[in-house]
């Protein structure tokens, strides 16, 4: 029996989820999705340089698993860059950090835009 999932802690929700050619030639968009735990990856590895150990630390999840979804989240995003299919970013085994788990090492910045993210999703005004 296979050990069940475990879930992937990601820090922050995406500003935008959907990315694509500007011109549509084809009847139905190509679309691509990629999880938000791939998201992460590329977030933390590619833009805040952290190393995929760090990285997996991070996310609670194996380090092997950690390389696994980025290098799967790569070939996602060369895919739309080289073929002009769109990306949506939505979905996947994920929690969202609320900042007060212990060890977590994405700090006071993202609980901040975290926050902001839910109460944009529930409607609320943020000031």
């Amino acid at each position: 029996m296979p050990r069940p999932c475990k879930r992937r802690r990601i820090c922050c929700l995406p500003e935008c989820s959907r990315f694509g050619p500007v011109e549509q030639n084809a009847a139905e968009p190509q679309v691509i999705t990629m999880t938000l735990d791939e998201f992460e990856t590329v977030r933390l590895i590619d833009l805040e340089g952290l190393k995929q150990e760090e990285c997996a630390e991070q996310m609670q999840i194996a380090r092997t698993t950690a390389q696994a979804v980025y290098n799967s989240a790569r070939t996602k995003l060369a895919e739309c860059l080289v073929r002009g299919k769109e990306l949506h970013i939505e979905g996947g085994n994920y929690e969202l950090c609320d900042g007060t788990i212990p060890r977590c090492g994405c700090g006071c910045r993202c609980r901040k835009r975290c926050k902001q993210e839910n109460n944009i999703q529930q409607g609320d005004q943020i000031v």
